[in-house]
């Protein structure tokens, strides 16, 4: 008995160790920490760099704005700050962070012709379903993309209203570079103009079935 339980251990651990070379999991026997490991794998920052400058370049531009007449009353130096954080952000979100982040990347090429092409991209998902992205760096990526230029947004508004003619160059540059990436990488993450068209159209065109498909349902009862 004694043999065959231990021939059976034996096995048992050269089954694991083959399963291992052949990049198997192990399943759970319990969902509940089954559950939880999905949970720590969808909440863990794998870029934590890419992360941090994510926002730190963007919300920089944004403090120095708020704060630049009280550090100094120079305007030039503010304004050379300012678009150069926002020149920083542009290049790193557009080239970096995006990729790295949520696998999506934009970028315009000119073919031979001089005819300017826009190339969206987005990372596959693996035979396995494995994403190299979280969620929680997903949700740090689009918040801080979709709240920055509508922060830049209030500011145009704020300075046209209040006369600061000075000031909206740096607001219009702000708007213009966080605006450009956010268009481009919804185009990324939804499709082409015409695929949002054609969602658009079919959406529209389900909904009027149902209410038609509803009011025949109701004047047959």
């Amino acid at each position: 008995m004694l043999a065959a339980s231990s021939r059976g251990e034996t096995g048992l651990r050269k089954q694991n160790f083959v399963d291992s070379n052949d990049d198997t999991e192990d399943v759970s026997l319990f969902d509940a920490d089954d559950e939880v490991s999905r949970r720590s794998k969808k909440s863990k920052i794998r870029h934590p760099v890419a992360s941090f400058f994510h926002l730190f370049f963007r919300v920089s531009a944004i403090v120095v704005y708020l704060l630049c007449e009280l550090l100094t009353s120079s305007f030039i130096a503010c304004m050379v700050t300012i678009i150069l954080l926002l020149s920083c952000d542009f290049w790193a979100v557009k080239n970096v962070t995006g990729r790295l982040m949520v696998g999506l990347r934009w970028w315009n090429q000119v073919d031979d012709d001089g005819r300017s092409h826009w190339v969206f991209e987005a990372r596959k998902v693996s035979a396995q379903g494995n994403k190299a992205s979280s969620e929680a760096e997903s949700r740090i990526f689009w918040l801080g993309l979709i709240t920055c230029p509508m922060i830049w947004v209030i500011f145009a508004f704020s300075a046209l209203f209040s006369f600061k003619v000075k000031w909206l160059a740096v607001v219009v540059m702000g708007v213009v570079l966080q605006g450009a990436n956010l268009y481009g990488y919804i185009r990324c993450k939804v499709g082409s103009r015409k695929n949002l068209t054609s969602m658009a159209t079919s959406y529209l065109g389900k909904q009027f079935l149902r209410q038609t498909v509803a009011k025949d349902d109701q004047t047959a009862s």
